[in-house]
């Protein structure tokens, strides 16, 4: 037997490898980052392209209480409406929000 001689892994097996290194970080992130039920203040996310502006005009067209901003401009940590608040944040550009607690260490300036 000769040493050195490795057998290459095909280029799909990596693919798959990191494939599933990114979805299982998703994953994590996703349970990790999900709103409380009941909370009154959460964290939203606007497009990364929005200015601070735009994201601030984007969550007082919807009604909601702007309690901080973030180092990130597209991030605000707001107070929505009771009643319908995260569809009208939704319907003024908002991807989804998440949990302000979650992000406070990181994206605090």
């Amino acid at each position: 037997m000769e040493r050195g001689t490795a057998i290459p892994l095909p280029r799909s097996a990596w693919l798959r490898a990191v494939a599933l290194l990114v979805a299982s970080f998703v994953a994590v992130a996703a349970m990790a980052l999900q709103v409380r039920p009941g909370s009154e203040i959460v964290a939203v996310v606007f497009p990364p392209w929005w200015s601070t502006q735009r994201s601030m005009l984007a969550a007082g067209s919807a009604d909601a209480a702007i309690v901080r901003a973030t180092a990130v401009p597209s991030l605000l940590v707001v107070r929505p409406d009771r009643t319908n608040g995260m569809a009208r944040l939704r319907q003024a550009g908002a991807w989804f929000a998440i949990d302000p607690q979650a992000i406070a260490a990181c994206f605090s300036r």
